[in-house]
């Protein structure tokens, strides 16, 4: 069994309080699908969805699906992917050392300004 369930845009952990079913449909509500839409989805019935996003909502003590998003997200159970491919791309870019991708602070030489400044000068000299 894996410790993350992805599921459209959102990624949720498991292993923090709810079911891997019920971590599933709170990942589709969170995506913004309705009963119908996740039974579907899952084979199941719309009455057997609708138990289970009732029975996240009681272990997160909310009683409403905003809130229910709202609390998973704050606890740090589910997370929006754009987020995780955020944080790997600002990670990257601050550990790499290619100049296109590194962030630069002020004061670093730029190379692109190094390598206009030496055309120009080319320039003089030959006319």
């Amino acid at each position: 069994m894996a410790n993350t369930i992805s599921f459209g845009s959102w990624q949720g952990n498991l292993g923090k309080g709810l079911a891997e079913r019920e971590l599933t449909c709170l990942l589709a509500v969170a995506a913004g699908h309705t009963d119908k839409e996740i039974a579907q989805f899952d084979g199941l019935s719309p009455r057997s969805i609708k138990g289970r996003i009732e029975a996240a909502m009681h272990k997160l003590g909310v009683y409403k699906r905003p809130a229910l998003v709202a609390e998973a997200m704050r606890r740090g159970l589910i997370s929006p992917l754009v987020l995780t491919l955020c944080a790997i791309l600002i990670g990257h870019s601050i550990s790499s050392t290619d100049e296109f991708t590194r962030v630069r602070r002020p004061g670093e030489r730029k190379v692109a300004e190094t390598r206009t400044y030496r055309r120009h000068e080319c320039a003089l000299a030959v006319a």
